[in-house]
């Protein structure tokens, strides 16, 4: 594993980096931006994160993990050790902004990292990367009325960016509902400034929710750079196409008496769910949450062959439970590790962590062709523009124009 003080190779001019496409991942976690991002040609030159778990689990799959991965807060990392790149990714902690937590904000303990990552860019000064990528829950747009995400923005248009938002769901590529909010930040360099619009339904697509649309019209102090993208995929795999073909005497099944206290946890409605699903000529299958409703915990199903979104369980109503019904019967267990990795796209992923440590890994990751897909349809074909402009402008001083 690499140190904050190792001296990293810097590469300078922008249109190198931005040839070679080289990226640094912030809050790494288990490395899941890298495999999205590297499916589209780019190329790893640095890491961070502060977990060592998840550095485990990240070496254990990517073997050159020592070479340029720093286990360190961001708070305490140095801007001279982080190598020249063309594109800087942070998807920085989640805990004060999601809908699931106690909504502190950027201010709060956790999700105030974010400051850190600007405080790299700033120091990084010349060297700053040419482009950024946010990732974070879509309740950072709402967060404190909106005020966090406009600081958020505002703080990376002060060093330079021109910025442009996007939710995506990332049940639009794997079987999994995970809702997430990405920023794509460029340096203005060979960019105009970008004219807001006086209607939300120009923002609209299926990126940009009307949420989203209507902040952007509201903002007009944020510097934007709106690019016009393709359509999302339409068609996705279903949840019986991430499941692990376990026999009925694996350990994972759950018990008659377990398997029954948990359908005595489910309301009326998700009861009559569940008899339905058993009432049917073949296997069928959902998945459950418990959650705290009027103070009792209650088992939740989803019959929508959508696994819901993949969390950290930090208790054990956060783990996901598969159910299997048909023919009159029912069958429960938790998601596996391995459906995990490819309800997040990462179907390959070495996985030699224990349950607990890979669940928490993976609901804590970006969904990698989600990654990818804005890799392919946005930032490949922006770096090609930067590029461009970039060599432009080298001809022109070369040439004294």
């Amino acid at each position: 594993m690499a140190k904050q003080t190792d001296p990293i190779n810097h590469i300078s001019p922008c249109s190198d980096v931005l040839h070679k496409k080289t990226f640094a991942e912030f809050f790494a976690g288990i490395g899941l931006m890298r495999m999205g991002l590297e499916r589209e040609g780019w190329t790893i030159s640095f890491a961070n994160d502060i977990a060592a778990d998840k550095y485990e689990m990240y070496s254990e799959h990517f073997r050159d993990a020592k070479s340029h991965f720093v286990l360190d807060d961001i708070h305490t990392l140095s801007a001279e050790a982080i190598p020249t790149i063309a594109l800087a990714t942070a998807s920085f902690p989640c805990n004060d902004l999601s809908l699931a937590g106690m909504r502190r904000g950027l201010a709060g303990k956790e999700s105030s990292a974010y400051w850190g990552f600007v405080r790299i860019l700033e120091e990084m000064g010349d060297r700053r990367p040419p482009l950024v990528l946010l990732e974070n829950v879509a309740g950072f747009l709402s967060s404190h009325g909106g005020r966090d995400f406009q600081s958020a923005l505002l703080a990376l248009n002060r060093l330079g960016y021109a910025v442009d938002p996007m939710i995506i769901d990332a049940a639009r590529f794997v079987p999994q509902s995970r809702v997430r909010l990405f920023v794509v930040g460029c340096r203005q360099n060979g960019h105009g400034m970008w004219k807001v619009r006086e209607t939300p339904s120009f923002y609209e697509s299926d990126i940009r929710p009307r949420p989203l649309a209507e902040f952007i019209l509201c903002h007009p102090e944020i510097v934007w750079n709106i690019r016009a993208v393709p359509p999302l995929p339409a068609n996705t795999p279903a949840l019986p196409d991430i499941l692990e073909d376990l026999p009925d005497v694996s350990s994972f099944w759950w018990n008659d008496a377990r398997r029954d206290y948990l359908i005595s946890q489910m309301s009326e409605r998700h009861a009559a769910q569940l008899k339905k699903m058993m009432e049917g000529r073949k296997w069928t299958y959902g998945t459950v949450f418990r959650r705290i409703r009027k103070g009792r915990s209650m088992a939740e199903l989803r019959s929508d062959s959508v696994a819901g979104c993949l969390r950290t369980p930090r208790g054990g109503s956060a783990r996901q439970i598969l159910i299997q019904a048909g023919c009159g019967q029912v069958k429960a267990r938790f998601i596996t590790p391995r459906e995990c990795a490819r309800l997040m796209g990462a179907d390959d992923f070495v996985i030699k962590a224990d349950f607990n440590k890979a669940l928490f890994g993976f609901g804590d990751a970006v969904c990698v062709p989600v990654v990818s897909w804005i890799a392919r349809h946005y930032l490949n074909p922006l770096a090609k523009e930067m590029l461009k402009n970039a060599e432009g402008w080298s001809k022109k001083v070369a040439f004294g124009n």
